[in-house]
Order: C-alpha cells, then sequence, then structure tokens
C-alpha cells in the first residue's frame, strides 16, 4: 500500500475526533489539536470526551497513529494538511460564530506548503474571505480547502468509512489534488467543484432534509384532523422513487448541532445577500411549533397541568447520542415546567450532558423510575430500551394512564393492550385514544 500522508486535525469534537480516527483507520498518521488542555489530557490516556457508538473502539485501535496535542505547531511541523473541525455555533443574529474558525486562520504562519481544509460547517463566501485575509496578511500562498462533513450522530462512524459522496471544493491546486488522494481508498462519489458551490451543498443538504421532517410533521398534522394515519402515509409517499422514505418520520420536531443551525444559517445568509427565503422561514416555524403541540395533547387528557407529574423518556436529540443541543427535550421541559407540571426524566446517556442545561427537573435512574407516579409519559427520545418496555409494568408504575408517543415508535395496540391511553404523532383514528 502506498504510504499514507500525515495530517493535522484541529478541534477534537464529534467531527474532528471522527475524522481523526477514520484517517487513523485508513493508515494516515493523524496530529490533533485542541485548545481544551483537559480534554487533550483525556484523550492521551484513551477516554473519549463524546457517546458516539463505535469510536471508543476506533480511537483504541489506531493509538499508535493518533497524537494529541494543544499546540498547533505541532501538527503544522509535521503535516500539510491541517483540517479544521471547530465548532461555527449559531449567535443570535442567526448567522454563525465564526470566531473559533477566525482564531485558526489567524494561527496560520505564512507557508507555500500548507492548506487549510474546512470542514466546519461555514457560510457561503468564508473561504473566499479567507484567502482574502491570506493575501493581506502576506500569506497569500496558503491554500485553502472547502471538504464539509456529512457525519450523522450516532452513526458517525459508518458515515466516514462509508460516505455517500466526498465533496472536495478547491481552486485545481496540489491541496485539492492532495485531498482527493485522501479520500481515494473509501471509493465514493466524488464532486470535486469550487469552493462556494462546496460550501452550499451542505449548507442546502441540511435544509432539504430539515424541509422533508417539517413537511411530514403539517402532514401528521392535517391527519389528526381528517383521521388519516401519517405512517401509512409516509410508507405510500416514500416508495416513489423521487420522494425516498428517509426523513419522512413524523414527530415533535428536529434538533440537533446541524439542522437547526444550518437551516437558519442558510436564511440569513440568503437575507444577508438580499434575498428572502421564505420556505425556510415556514420550515422553521413548523418545527418550533410541533415541539408544543405535544403540551396540547397533554392539555386535553389532563385538563389543568398544575401539579401534574410527566415523564419524558428520552431527553437527546435522537438515539445513540448525548448531544443536547437544541433538543426538543429543552423545550418541552420549560413549557411543562412553565405549565405547573413537575417533570421527571431518564434517558441512558446523555444525563449528564442534560443537567448542565436543565433546571428544576427530577432525573430519574431507569425508565421505570421515571414513570413511576406518573400522571402522563411522553417518548421524547426513540431508544431502543423504551421502545422494548414492558408496558403492563408501566401501567402498574403510573399514577396515571396517558401515554404521548413522541416518535411513533411504539406499538399502539401493546399500549393500549396495558390498559393505558395512547397517542401518536398524526396517527388519525388509529393513534389516538
Amino acid at each position: 500500500m502506498a504510504e499514507r500522508e500525515p495530517i493535522g486535525v484541529v478541534g477534537t469534537g464529534y467531527v474532528g475526533l471522527v475524522t481523526a480516527a477514520g484517517f487513523a483507520e485508513l493508515g494516515n498518521e493523524v496530529w490533533c489539536v485542541d485548545i481544551d488542555a483537559e480534554k487533550i489530557a483525556r484523550l492521551k490516556r484513551g477516554e473519549i470526551p463524546i457517546y458516539e457508538p463505535g469510536l471508543e473502539e476506533l480511537v483504541a485501535r489506531n493509538r499508535s497513529r493518533l497524537h494529541f496535542t494543544t499546540d498547533i505547531a505541532d501538527a503544522l511541523a509535521n503535516a500539510r494538511l491541517l483540517f479544521v473541525a471547530v465548532g461555527t455555533p449559531p449567535t443570535y443574529s442567526g448567522d454563525p460564530d465564526l470566531s473559533a474558525v477566525h482564531a485558526v486562520v489567524d494561527a496560520m504562519p505564512a507557508s507555500d506548503r500548507h492548506a487549510l481544509v474546512m470542514k466546519s460547517t461555514v457560510p457561503v463566501g468564508t473561504g473566499a474571505a479567507i484567502k482574502r485575509h491570506f493575501a493581506q496578511a502576506g500569506k497569500g500562498d496558503f491554500r485553502y480547502v472547502s471538504c464539509p462533513e456529512f457525519l450523522r450522530e450516532g452513526s458517525a462512524v459508518g458515515d466516514f468509512l462509508n460516505p455517500d459522496r466526498v465533496v472536495i471544493g478547491d481552486d485545481g491546486d496540489w491541496a485539492g489534488d492532495a485531498v482527493v488522494e485522501l479520500y481515494a481508498p473509501l471509493d465514493a462519489p466524488l464532486v470535486r467543484t469550487d469552493i462556494a458551490s462546496a460550501e452550499m451543498v451542505k449548507l442546502a443538504a441540511n435544509a432539504f432534509l430539515a424541509t422533508k421532517i417539517s413537511f411530514i410533521n403539517e402532514i401528521a398534522n392535517v391527519c389528526e384532523e381528517t383521521g388519516a394515519d401519517v405512517l401509512e402515509v409516509a410508507r405510500g409517499m416514500g416508495l416513489d422513487r423521487r420522494i425516498g422514505p428517509q426523513f419522512l418520520r413524523a414527530g415533535i420536531g428536529f434538533g440537533g448541532s446541524c439542522f437547526p443551525k444550518d437551516v437558519l444559517g442558510l436564511k440569513q445568509l440568503a437575507g444577508n445577500s438580499g434575498y428572502h427565503f421564505q420556505l425556510l422561514n415556514a420550515v422553521i416555524e413548523v418545527n418550533e411549533l410541533q415541539k408544543r403541540r405535544v403540551i396540547g395533547k397533554l392539555h386535553k387528557h389532563l385538563g389543568s397541568l398544575v401539579g401534574k407529574r410527566v415523564a419524558l423518556l428520552g431527553l437527546a436529540f435522537k438515539p445513540n447520542t448525548d448531544d443536547m443541543r437544541e433538543a426538543s427535550s429543552l423545550v418541552l421541559s420549560a413549557r411543562l415546567q412553565a405549565d405547573g407540571a413537575h417533570v421527571v426524566a431518564h434517558d441512558p446517556v446523555a444525563e449528564e450532558e442534560a443537567r448542565r442545561l436543565m433546571a428544576g427537573i427530577e432525573f430519574a435512574d431507569s425508565p421505570l423510575d421515571a414513570v413511576r407516579g406518573a400522571d402522563a409519559v411522553v417518548l421524547v427520545t426513540e431508544w431502543q430500551q423504551f421502545t422494548e418496555l414492558d408496558w403492563n409494568e408501566v401501567a402498574e408504575a403510573m399514577a396515571g394512564d396517558v401515554v404521548i408517543d413522541g416518535r411513533n415508535a411504539l406499538d399502539p395496540e401493546a399500549v393500549r393492550a396495558a390498559g393505558l391511553r395512547y397517542e401518536g404523532i398524526g396517527r388519525g383514528r388509529s393513534g389516538s385514544a
């Protein structure tokens, strides 16, 4: 096998750590840089600071190729390609906060043998702005490549090693060629294009997937009014190859670190460019309203929520991750508490993260502890252990009998057979009590 070139990865979050471990698996020496000294110390000890299935094993298997440091100079000395995987969280305006990206750019020396490879999700035009900055700072020979990530939390390791596509935006120079070469062993469809188009692919893809989710949620809401079952509707729609079954699962809205941020970011980008992106306004609004519809369902069954005990099963924004960013549970718990309810919750991996973000709720050690004495139970995250619960045990433990299936992941017949009232999202006559 040909010698693989060493690379640097700046940022050791979900994207950075998976990218580093993935390239190490392909045979690259990888220098991982992070300003968080404690995180680097933990990684050196072999501790993984995030929950991502398969990542711990991948890092352990490639320990000898992974080098962890707080000094960017270590990466520059050993690698010519520096992958940037730092956070770009939304600001109050909705534009992404690029301060961490700029800090990396400013830390680069003048060089004709190095390139920045942008993995972080950034607005279209960021690459052009960075290249201008390099030129003005006398670093015009520093190359730049846009290589957006398409990793799904919960299945990021598999997504890295078996990508749908690899998108590389560059100026047709050595740096773009080198990144193409890095990804060659994965044998994925390659989209090699200009930098602005590569930046837009990422934002457009996430905005489209979010649109599919908001669309099926609106269909679900109409199903509730008309007696249709959204699961049957989605099944019938999804068999059309032009539509496809993915992301047609009605529920209580999308969350996480990408969809809300990227949809809002694209809306802002359009606005800043003088274009009013009407569709995305609706996608965002539907998603916000969807989280609150659960409260309406609880009022329908329980009347006033003052003094009522409501159990939330799941807190993370989706299963197989501990990520709480923009999780529906945050809005739900706040709304429930505002209405006077006592909220108790259980999540198999996200509790530590949730404790930092959620005040005033009780955390239970198991699903059964959570539902004990509850007037109502809401499935928020479709972890497997919740879908496999013994509903007779749940019914015995509960004080009330209301089960709201916020992800349409439970078996309505099994819930009803236990004497409980089941209500899903958009399940029409078959999905409400």
